[in-house]
């Protein structure tokens, strides 16, 4: 639930706010049902936790906890509601009900700072923007692609600040990922954080003198791990229009036939060109190049794209598009496996209160799907018309074939031979579905993907499943640097 409700928050920049319920108060230290100090941990991965002293009191710390949530960096708030409050009666003449706070103020960087930025990057030779999940959360996908188009420079999607601005478009140099981070010599953050998604913005990845310009909504944030060049504090639709206004003075362009813009083109059409070979490959099973290349030709443009796993979330981020904003919800800063299900049925409840139709796709690992596949039962009660694709290698990143997993358990038990990142082979996920009375489909050719997923398209009113066989060994194509590589500090 807590899952389904962040990922609302984010979709429709609503509060949120959960609310728990705990022991009665008289109860406590003696051992209550559901005793236990819920403010205290929730304090820790919250803006704020509260529990109402009395039912009196609840219309202010619900207030608080709104307020709260929406102003600043959007964040969850907790409040805890003691068993005793849901029975009680009040006379409702002595509740001081509150009304809604006002809508979040929007705030704005130092002009002087702004005229900084603006002159860094005039005098960048290799600049880039990199588009985080916080510009996804501001709505300044308008300024910031005019950003993008009026001063012609290259900009990075994070993992949810894709389609903020287009995977397609001319500027996008995800494909060239490693290359643009590492040779860059400006780079200016939009709501991106320098943690290690953005591999802490430290060498080998970055260039040791490289110039970072941080817009963040937060000031704690500035600042992290490297000292920047520039910071503007502000929201950050406020903050690229205060850039535009600039450049409107004095218009300027990055020059598109620059040698910063060759190395970047050359390096994309080379990624590229690596991917589509593996895609096109014929042997079965498939590969994950293979797999996600038939998913994207028939992925409608304006479909909710939910991703979790190891593999199946990265090299489904590299192939799968995102065009529209807010409409890709992933594992996020902690890499938590077990999300992607609540958050496809929030984009599914989203999706059918705004936009009656639109499709929601959820691409999940084999191993991710195990810590929350359970929720087809909430899928199909709720009759939600998600399409899920397990993506399955038999293991987490990769696991053994049928044959392989056969003869290690014959020569000893699978509690004690087995590696841990296997699965049990060739396991059939897809029956998960049907048992709840969704539509359930297993495939491992090509062909057969294409036919069940233009059948699950088709199919607007039931929830469906589409279990995809690939080779167990599969990988991503050959990298630059490890996923996680370590700084040179």
């Amino acid at each position: 639930a807590s899952y389904a409700a962040s990922a609302v928050g984010y979709l429709t920049g609503r509060p949120l706010i959960v609310i728990g319920g705990s022991s009665e108060r008289n109860q406590e230290t003696m051992g209550a049902f559901q005793e236990f100090p819920q403010v205290e941990a929730c304090r820790l991965y919250s803006k704020f936790s509260a529990r109402p002293s009395s039912i009196e009191a609840i219309p202010s710390v619900i207030e608080k906890a709104v307020r709260i949530s929406i102003y600043g960096r959007p964040g969850a708030c907790y409040v805890d509601v003691p068993a005793e409050f849901v029975t009680f009666q009040v006379n409702g003449n002595s509740i001081n009900y509150k009304e809604c706070c006002l809508p979040p103020p929007v705030s704005m960087a130092e002009s002087s700072a702004v005229c900084l930025a603006v002159s860094v990057i005039r005098s960048a030779k290799q600049p880039l923007l990199v588009i985080g999940k916080g510009a996804a959360y501001a709505h300044a996908e308008g300024s910031i692609r005019k950003l993008v188009e009026q001063c012609k420079l290259p900009f990075l999607p994070t993992p949810m600040g894709k389609g903020v601005v287009p995977d397609n478009h001319l500027n996008c140099v995800g494909a060239a990922r490693s290359r643009a981070l590492q040779l860059a010599d400006v780079i200016v953050l939009f709501g991106a954080r320098l943690n290690w998604i953005l591999h802490f913005g430290l060498p080998p990845r970055y260039q040791p003198d490289v110039k970072f310009i941080q817009i963040d909504i937060c000031a704690e944030e500035l600042g992290n791990n490297v000292k920047p060049a520039v910071t503007l504090l502000g929201d950050i639709n406020a903050v690229t229009k205060q850039l535009l206004e600039q450049f409107d003075k004095t218009p300027w362009q990055y020059p598109p036939e620059s040698k910063w813009w060759k190395i970047l083109r050359e390096k994309m059409k080379n990624n590229e060109a690596a991917s589509k070979e593996l895609a096109s490959k014929t042997s079965l099973p498939m590969n994950y190049y293979t797999v996600f290349y038939h998913v994207q030709e028939q992925l409608p443009k304006d479909c909710f794209v939910v991703s979790e796993g190891a593999n199946t979330m990265d090299i489904g981020r590299t192939v799968l598009q995102n065009y529209l904003p807010r409409h890709r919800l992933d594992a996020g800063t902690f890499g938590t496996m077990g999300v992607g299900l609540g958050f496809a049925i929030a984009a599914a409840l989203v999706a059918k209160d705004r936009s009656p139709g639109q499709r929601v796709v959820c691409v999940e690992g084999d191993s991710a799907f195990g810590f929350s596949g359970m929720e087809m039962e909430t899928i199909c009660r709720y009759n939600l018309p998600i399409i899920v694709l397990v993506v399955n290698n038999n293991g987490i990143y990769q696991g053994v074939d049928a044959d392989t997993w056969k003869k290690m358990v014959e020569f000893q038990d699978a509690a004690t031979v087995a590696p841990p990142m296997c699965l049990l082979p060739n396991s059939h996920y897809e029956q998960v579905m049907t048992a709840f009375g969704g539509k359930g489909y297993f495939v491992q050719t090509p062909e057969e993907l294409q036919k069940s997923l233009k059948q699950a398209l088709e199919d607007t009113a039931n929830p469906s499943l589409i279990n995809i066989l690939i080779e167990p060994q599969s990988t991503r194509k050959a990298q630059d640097f490890h996923w996680l590589t370590r700084s040179n500090m």
